[in-house]
């Protein structure tokens, strides 16, 4: 039924090996009808996925920093997926059992669509072995000990094959591309589904001891090269700006009381406009304060760096 894909870390870490395992392990709990594929050359991804019994491809293109580049697997998976509809998902997330009944829901809809959901952050420091009744104390350790996160970006992207073919070249692990999938999706006219009321995605919690200074990736000079990608500010869409809900047992059209209207309006014309000139004349419009600080700082009347747009760490995903 649907082929999920990731780009795991180094297991060389100890931390961060157990949590991709944790995570592999609960998509393999899926079912019959998963394929897992996994992307890279960093160290243990090979042996790791011989030990799951899973497809590893390797991937070559690369940034400055060495981190790879989000387009290539994306135009790989194309290629090699065995199934039509494809889940890319972060290698530090547990995926639980009501992911593809809920997915079939839009699947059984559309021919074309984009769902993305948020997610509980959970600390979890041991493998989780999966066997017994791991769901229900698993789900009991999310009531009780899970923090929602900000609705900003997407931890995973479930959508039909060949959709994303002209993804620009997005470094891994920055901030900006996640938002920008959201925006490619409203400017194509496809539904972007909110599905974060119907799957419970867990996030395990994890420092940055991988990203250069133990920085979180929206602090990072890569994440500003991914937003200029993306078209700028104006295309850092937020699940705010899906036009669809997905409820347990229920898809659905967002309705008017759901919106936040001035945003709505803003992002219908940036969807509408594309990338460019309109759209960026559209932000300022609707964010005045931020448009005088950066004409300040443009034309050389304030040597605070320009407001517009607004922080990354604001605007996209942690």
């Amino acid at each position: 039924m649907i082929t999920i894909f990731s780009a795991p870390k180094s297991f060389d870490s100890g931390h961060i090996s157990i949590i991709q395992r944790n995570a592999i392990r609960s998509w393999m709990k899926l079912g019959n009808g998963v394929e897992v594929i996994l992307f890279g050359n960093e160290p243990g991804i090979k042996e790791t996925a011989e030990t799951f019994g899973i497809h590893c491809i390797p991937v070559e293109s690369r940034s400055s920093s060495g981190a790879p580049l989000i387009n290539e697997f994306f135009m790989l998976v194309d290629q090699h997926a065995r199934h039509d509809v494809l889940c890319y998902v972060n290698a530090d997330i547990i995926l639980l059992d009501d992911f593809l009944p809920t997915t079939r829901l839009v699947t059984n809809e559309f021919e074309n669509f984009l769902i993305v959901g948020n997610r509980y952050d959970l600390q979890l420091e041991n493998e989780l072995l999966m066997q017994g009744n791991w769901l229900e104390d698993l789900r009991r350790l999310v009531r009780e000990d899970g923090k929602p996160h900000p609705p900003m970006g997407s931890d995973y992207f479930i959508y039909a094959k060949g959709q994303f073919a002209d993804m620009p070249s997005f470094v891994l692990g920055r901030a900006g591309w996640d938002n920008w999938m959201m925006y490619k999706a409203r400017h194509m006219r496809i539904p972007l589904v909110d599905a974060s009321a119907a799957i419970t995605v867990i996030h395990q919690a994890h420092d940055y001891a991988h990203l250069p200074g133990g920085e979180p990736h929206y602090r990072h000079p890569e994440s500003m090269h991914n937003i200029q990608l993306a078209g700028g500010y104006e295309t850092m869409f937020r699940l705010r700006d899906a036009n669809w809900i997905l409820t347990p047992g229920e898809l659905r059209q967002k309705r008017a009381d759901e919106w936040e209207w001035p945003r709505k309006i803003e992002a219908d014309l940036i969807a509408g406009f594309g990338t460019g000139f309109a759209a960026r004349l559209t932000r300022m419009l609707f964010h005045p304060r931020e448009a005088l600080a950066y004409l300040k700082h443009k034309f050389g009347r304030s040597k605070q760096a320009p407001s517009l747009p607004s922080s990354s760490d604001r605007e996209t995903s942690s």
